[in-house]
């Protein structure tokens, strides 16, 4: 599915639609947020994490490479592996011990943690078009299926 996203409204109407879909879907899910820097990931992180309910601010883990976020529902992880080294350094910072205790994960820059993560879910490919962005989404398990059916009936519409 390729989304156009003209304006960052858009990128946060993409990140709400993405917070119905999990939602509305039971079970966990891995999702992973690629592109160049600048393209948008943390911002459609924010968005779904905003939009799944968490009312504070939402920082990018650019520094900590993780941060948690509690819903009453469920628990998320939110990692930025861009200053990751080596996929081995997230043993160190817990990741088999995050793995059984959270059902969100949004992870960007996983190729840096390629190895150690869970399995990818659904993967998010946002790239520079014109003035704004694209968002290409590709299912990578019966999961990322799921949200992907859900995200037709959610996806964002130009204003």
């Amino acid at each position: 599915m390729n989304i156009d996203l003209a304006t960052p409204a858009e990128t946060d109407r993409l990140g709400h639609a993405l917070a119905m879909a999990l939602n509305a879907h039971d079970g966990g899910a891995v999702i992973t947020l690629a592109g160049e820097l600048g393209a948008g990931k943390t911002a459609l992180a924010r968005a779904t994490i905003q939009a799944l309910g968490h009312a504070g601010p939402v920082v990018s883990p650019s520094y900590t490479l993780v941060e948690p976020y509690e819903f009453p529902r469920r628990r998320l992880y939110h990692l930025d592996l861009y200053r990751l080294a080596d996929p081995e350094e997230l043993e160190f910072l817990g990741i088999r011990d995050m793995a059984p205790d959270c059902d969100l994960m949004l992870v960007e820059w996983a190729e840096r943690g390629a190895g150690f993560l869970p399995p990818t879910d659904l993967a998010v490919h946002l790239e520079y078009r014109d003035a704004g962005r694209c968002a290409q989404l590709t299912a990578c398990s019966a999961t990322g299926r799921q949200l992907m059916a859900k995200l037709h009936d959610f996806r964002p519409r130009p204003s």
